[in-house]
């Protein structure tokens, strides 16, 4: 056992850090349509909603493919799966990189470019093969900083356009995935597997959203649809009220988001440690309770530069702590489903930053402001509160606790 256990914390520390960068990567290359989208714009004459469809077809195939590449990474384990993702995602970089002079081809090859952004879900169960339940939160929060690719690509993928071309920056991206796909089926390994793999139809494992213990299951992909979907559609939003109420440049808008979502990126490594120590529950709590409050301030100070940004850094904290927390709870309660399951929360959660930035756009429209869209977002908060309340009640404790009592028999 003493000469066993080096060996394997060194293997799990390699394949967090192989999921974390591979992680980043995609998500580098998923989210270069939004930070392009304003040279799009003018290079092909599309209007705001033509913009607005542009941007979206990655976000809404990555989030829908995030079920299927779950499952089938608990099938055939994420070595596989990732390498070819990756092996995959240059096409449409490509594709993007020789024909953006053209709408429909921006459209064709962004909706292949989806396939990247489903690649959280194929990392989750891979890291969580690797690593033990007490340690799972901290492990699952530090893959999740992958999410910061999105950062590295509006900071670097317009300025990369401005002095170059526009097809530049989709080249790089297409280069780095190209090598990361390589290093990743040379140097990463699947965990000794805990349980047999999955067999029979691929929809088997989606019994667990219609069984005796659905309503869990239902539970996560609320909370992650909270969690996660705020942080990117906070992520996307901001840029557009700090110019249009603040009248921000667009760099200093730019900057100020990436500053936001930098915050939301550390605090979610911090959330899946606090997991691991006093309970996923109580720290989902905290992030949405805080996140109720700081939604109702925002609803009436959105307008003063001070409380603004003092609530949305705040607010980033406590949905970055959020994020963390939700897939420890995913490994505990279905600790041999954390693919299929984690699928679904995944997807939960990509939708979740598609939809609000719609909805203040209509809440603007229609009341000339965007306080309602703030009261909408606590009042969502305010749902994910109680109903991570009600889970506890509901005997959460004893269920995670005999998950993990089984996933130590079996490992054992």
């Amino acid at each position: 056992m003493s000469t066993s256990e080096p060996t394997r914390k060194s293997s799990s520390t390699s394949a967090l850090a192989l999921a974390t960068i591979a992680f980043t990567v995609c998500f580098y290359a998923w989210s270069l349509l939004g930070p392009l989208g304003p040279k799009l714009q003018k290079q092909l004459g599309l209007s705001d909603f033509e913009l607005l469809v542009t941007v979206a077809v990655p976000v809404l195939l990555g989030s829908l493919m995030r079920v299927p590449l779950g499952i089938l990474t608990d099938r055939e384990g994420g070595r596989r799966v990732f390498t070819a993702l990756m092996a995959f995602t240059p096409i449409p970089l490509i594709g993007l990189a020789l024909f953006n002079h053209s709408w429909a081809a921006v459209l064709g090859f962004g909706f292949l470019l989806g396939f990247a952004g489903a690649s959280f879900a194929v990392g989750v169960p891979f890291v969580n093969g690797w690593y033990p339940p007490e340690r799972q939160g901290f492990a699952l929060g530090v893959y999740g900083m992958g999410m910061g690719g999105t950062v590295l690509g509006a900071l670097t993928a317009p300025k990369i356009a401005d002095s170059t071309s526009l097809s530049v920056p989709f080249w790089i991206a297409a280069g780095l995935v190209a090598v990361m796909a390589a290093v990743f089926w040379t140097l990463a390994r699947d965990a000794p597997r805990r349980a047999p793999a999955a067999t029979g139809s691929m929809l088997a494992p989606l019994a667990v959203f219609r069984g005796p213990d659905a309503r869990r299951a239902w539970a996560l992909t609320l909370f992650y649809f909270m969690a996660f979907g705020g942080f990117v559609a906070m992520f996307l939003f901001l840029p557009k009220m700090l110019t249009g109420v603040h009248h921000l440049s667009k760099p200093d808008a730019g900057y100020r988001a990436a500053g936001f979502a930098a915050l939301a990126v550390i605090g979610r490594p911090l959330g899946g440690w606090l997991s691991d120590r006093i309970g996923a529950a109580r720290v989902l709590q905290v992030s949405f309770a805080g996140t109720l409050v700081l939604a109702l301030v925002l609803a009436g100070t959105y307008r003063h530069m001070v409380p603004l940004t003092i609530a949305c850094l705040a607010m980033a904290l406590c949905l970055g702590l959020g994020t963390g927390a939700v897939f420890k709870l995913v490994a505990q309660w279905y600790p041999g489903k954390v693919g299929v399951v984690g699928g679904v929360v995944g997807a939960a959660g990509g939708l979740g930053g598609f939809f609000p930035p719609v909805v203040m756009g209509i809440v603007k429209s229609s009341t000339g402001g965007y306080g309602l869209g703030f009261i909408l977002m606590g009042v969502v908060a305010a749902m994910a509160f109680l109903v991570v309340v009600a889970s506890g009640r509901g005997g959460g404790g004893a269920h995670a606790a005999t998950a993990e009592r089984q996933e130590q028999l079996v490992a054992s």
